[in-house]
């Protein structure tokens, strides 16, 4: 794939999660609605077994909401890419000897 495209793709999707991603609903999502209303959202307090490195999608430790959201959406978004490029570098490697 031509380097140009990916590097558009990744720099597109950047911007998609640092200026779109503070505009997402506060709202519940369906799921969680779903408890709200059938009154078993207590049930969500168990603490996990494996803690997220960005919980609730804002970066600890940055007061202001939009861009906690920001900086989250930008991490989460590099973090994937390297892990789906690192991914795609050792398949092709091992598929072309």
């Amino acid at each position: 794939m031509d380097k140009r495209i990916l590097l558009g793709g990744l720099l597109v999707a950047l911007l998609l999660a640092v200026f779109i991603s503070p505009l997402a609903s506060p709202w519940p999502d369906g799921l969680e609605r779903v408890a709200e209303d059938k009154g078993f959202i207590h049930m969500a307090d168990i603490k996990p077994a494996i803690s997220s490195p960005i919980p609730d999608y804002a970066w600890p430790g940055i007061d202001n909401q939009r861009i906690a959201t920001s900086v989250a959406g930008l991490t989460g978004t590099l973090m994937l890419f390297v892990l789906a490029s690192g991914l795609g570098y050792l398949l092709r490697k091992k598929n072309a000897s």
